[in-house]
């Protein structure tokens, strides 16, 4: 999910709107970020000695410190990456619904569980913490996707460094003023400024134990491989395709509306966005019909734009691709002649083998709409993509939208809506969209299951 195009010089804000460069942050230098790896090194081994219980309530109170600035934050993301306000301020309360998840759930979720054993002894699995963690983060959802890593890694008794996406440094040093007043002890929650090569220094220092990333296939590959190399834990969500199946609908008009601003959320920046629709033939004409409608009814003057210039002129090439190998473009794709971000909401149907709208992610507001002749059709078609992140099935027979779903090769599938979200509900994909999860009762991915057994002396 990294901006298209190349790297910025430093760590700086540009506004999508205008284009309209703002504040910039030089890179951390290596004795800074030598100074931050000590520092997070201190602090785990001080915080994985506290109670979970006091982990607990810090990260309550930071969730509280977090909402008490949702308004402040919502403006930061609309400057830094062009998300409306109402969009920001609602990412905030979901943000707060992750802390106060796991400072609620998470002394319960790590208790200990005792195994049954078959001898005399005793067994127990005890939930332990493994050490700093480094997050290397996106751009699309600045807020929330630092949470997802850092909230139960924290209650875990872990600490955590974060390299945020270059493109929005004020969201970064917030997150950190967050936690800092909060309580947090410093050192555990810490926001790098770091260049690539220093990302590759901290992955490769010993003290850290793993890595998370949500970004574009060649970051994953990238980290992954540094990650590989030096023998640490690695969790990585990077893109999608997912499929929006409708197999029937009682109201087409109902389910193309949904289906269209479930696309258009977040202005189609989001992994998990229904990037191909995948419409039965017999309602395909209505539904496609619906959607045009719904695309010419946005007002593209009050419409936000992409994160970024470079952004919007990589959607542009994508579509304008397509319909130069015999595409339709039903509506929107006009690319904005100045400097800013916008690109009007399009409908984009005929998408075929030979165009990059068909393998690449198409990352804004476009909406593919392909027709499908029967179930085994969908299940093929939304299974011809290297991703494997999100799917929705839709359909009047719950039992029918089963039977496809349970096909599909993807991390998470929905069925009768585009997606059910919540803190409890472990996030993650398959093949090129990345390993591990994120979220749910499980504490994620950074964690010591440790094994510890006791030996039952015999009575004299």
């Amino acid at each position: 999910m990294t901006p298209p195009g190349a790297r910025q010089p430093a760590y700086r804000v540009v506004d999508p709107a205008t284009g309209d460069p703002g504040r910039s942050f030089p890179y951390a230098t290596d004795a800074e970020v030598a100074e931050i790896l000590d520092a997070s090194q201190s602090a785990y081994l001080d915080w994985r000695e506290r109670a979970v219980a006091e982990r607990a309530d810090l990260v309550r109170r930071a969730g509280a410190a977090l909402l008490r600035r949702s308004r402040e934050l919502a403006a930061t993301m609309r400057l830094e990456m062009g998300k409306p306000l109402s969009e920001g301020t609602a990412e905030i309360e979901y943000c707060a619904s992750i802390f106060d998840y796991y400072a609620d759930q998470g002394p319960a979720l790590l208790a200990d569980e005792e195994l049954a054993t078959r001898g005399a002894g005793r067994a127990v699995v005890r939930s332990r913490p493994i050490g700093p963690l480094l997050g290397v983060m996106p751009w699309n959802y600045p807020c929330y996707q630092v949470a997802r890593f850092a909230v139960p890694n924290l209650v875990l008794g872990n600490t955590v460094i974060v390299k945020h996406a270059e493109s929005v440094p004020l969201t970064a040093r917030a997150l950190e003023e967050v936690f800092l007043d909060a309580g947090l002890p410093h050192g555990t929650y810490l926001n790098v400024f770091a260049t690539h090569e220093q990302v590759e220094t901290v992955i490769a220092d010993p003290r850290v134990q793993g890595v998370s990333l949500t970004g574009s296939e060649r970051a994953g590959s990238a980290v992954a491989a540094t990650a590989g190399r030096h023998l640490k834990k690695c969790v990585l969500e990077l893109g999608g395709s997912d499929p929006f199946i409708v197999l029937d609908s009682p109201d087409v008009t109902a389910v193309a509306a949904l289906a269209w601003q479930t696309r258009i959320h977040n202005n189609g920046q989001a992994c998990t966005s229904n990037k191909r629709m995948l419409v039965m033939a017999d309602i395909y004409d209505e539904f496609v019909t619906a959607l045009v409608l719904e695309a010419k009814a946005v007002d593209t003057a009050v419409h936000p734009p992409l994160a970024s210039r470079a952004a919007a002129e990589h959607l542009a090439a994508q579509v304008e691709d397509a319909v130069a190998e015999g595409a339709r473009l039903l509506a929107g794709g006009v690319l904005a002649p100045d400097r800013s971000a916008h690109y009007s909401p399009a409908v984009l149907v005929d998408v075929t083998e030979d165009m990059r709208a068909w393998h690449e992610e198409l990352f804004g507001p476009v909406a593919v709409v392909h027709r499908v002749t029967h179930d085994e059709h969908a299940v093929e078609l939304a299974n011809a993509t290297p991703y494997g992140l999100g799917a929705a099935v839709f359909s009047a027979d719950p039992e029918r939208a089963h039977r496809v779903a349970e096909r599909l090769e993807t991390g998470m599938a929905s069925i009768n809506t585009p997606s059910m979200d919540g803190p409890e509900l472990p996030f993650g994909g398959v093949r090129r969209s990345g390993y591990g999860r994120e979220l749910g009762p499980a504490m994620g991915e950074f964690v010591n299951r440790r094994l510890v057994c006791t030996a039952v002396q015999p009575h004299a």
